[in-house]
């Protein structure tokens, strides 16, 4: 496990989890949203995302958090771990829900507590209907090769966390 993607419906908690993931595994991390967006929130150019995730997957160690299906099966060609939040859609939707007006480390901007994307919001909604089947297809796709970690609650994902963390202690990570 030196190269893994985390993936998931937004506000599934992928941030979060790369973040436990890279405190137990010292693995630098690589937030997606860094990466494509600016603090004003306009984005760089697709060109240049690409160029970022190259630059980043051409190097031995990193987690890279984040969907982006533009650049998905990229990362997953260059990953060794593929970690998909699949989990249901009232999750998802309570996720995005808690997040707003808080600072995170993985956004270059601070959601407003009071304003609401309707389109976001409706991707969320849509997500294991339209994004769900096409991303399995893909880890179908790169599982040849590749530890696939799919967890469908938040406890699967905290007992995996909590194995790793207690391997880590012992100096037994994979």
């Amino acid at each position: 496990m030196k190269k893994i993607i985390v993936i998931g419906c937004p506000g599934s908690g992928k941030s979060v989890f790369s973040r436990e993931l890279h405190e137990i595994t010292g693995l630098p991390l690589y937030p997606l949203d860094m990466i494509r967006w600016r603090a004003d929130r306009t984005i760089v150019p697709r060109e240049q995302m690409i160029d970022r995730i190259m630059e980043i997957a051409a190097t031995d160690e990193w987690i890279i958090d984040g969907n982006y299906g533009s650049t998905m099966e990229l990362r997953m060609s260059c990953c060794d771990t593929i970690i998909f939040l699949d989990y249901p859609t009232e999750v998802c939707y309570d996720g995005i829900m808690q997040r707003r007006g808080t600072v995170r480390p993985d956004l270059p901007w601070v959601e407003p507590k009071d304003e609401i994307d309707p389109e976001f919001v409706d991707s969320v909604l849509q997500y294991n209907m339209v994004n769900r089947p096409v991303v399995l297809e893909r880890i179908q796709k790169y599982a040849d090769g590749r530890s696939i970690r799919i967890f469908t609650s938040r406890s699967e994902a905290t007992a995996f966390l909590d194995a790793l963390r207690q391997a880590a202690d012992k100096g037994e990570l994979p």
